[in-house]
């Protein structure tokens, strides 16, 4: 009898609401099972994409050093090479301008006796040719520059064409080179 009691139009309504309660129930679960799935691929994935961005700075740092102990050693290598070239430089210059200074002097020493003769000549006369006039030969002395003007002349140009060649040396060394 209470079933009769319960099929009339309140007990089916309360029925299909229980019906209707229990399914969404169901239905509520389901989802909450389907969210956690989903909950814990994204943290799958945000683990992922934390270790991935953990190991592009690991990287980047790693490059890094390596790029700046590069530099590091390429600029000592461009400071020896430099060092190298002014060692050579300034090797060159001092011997060009020791050997012009004996000349120099040797030329100070032989020109009282180039004076008493100026006719003289160092090397054997060339057959067939005249024997140039001395007076042409003290006209062209003239001209000239005196004997300490004239070093100082030819040490500045040795100067002048040992830094052109540094200059070019220098120039050559390539600080980019790995």
């Amino acid at each position: 009898m209470t079933l009769l009691r319960l099929l009339n139009v309140q007990g089916i309504a309360g029925i299909a609401a229980s019906l209707c309660l229990a399914v969404l129930l169901i239905l509520q679960k389901g989802e909450t099972r389907h969210w956690r799935q989903q909950s814990g691929r994204l943290e799958q994935l945000y683990q992922h994409e934390h270790s991935a961005f953990a190991d592009t700075v690991a990287n980047y740092h790693a490059a890094a050093a390596q790029a700046q102990a590069n530099d590091k050693s390429n600029a000592e290598r461009v400071r020896a090479e430099q060092a190298a070239i002014n060692q050579r430089s300034n090797n060159a210059f001092e011997t060009r301008l020791a050997d012009a200074r004996v000349r120099a002097e040797r030329l100070r020493l032989e020109a009282p006796t180039a004076a008493a003769d100026p006719g003289a000549r160092g090397g054997p006369a060339v057959p067939g040719v005249p024997a140039a006039p001395g007076k042409l030969a003290s006209a062209a002395a003239e001209d000239r520059l005196p004997a300490s003007d004239a070093l100082t002349a030819t040490e500045q140009a040795i100067q002048l064409d040992e830094l052109i060649k540094w200059v070019r040396a220098q120039h050559e060394v390539d600080s980019n080179q790995p």
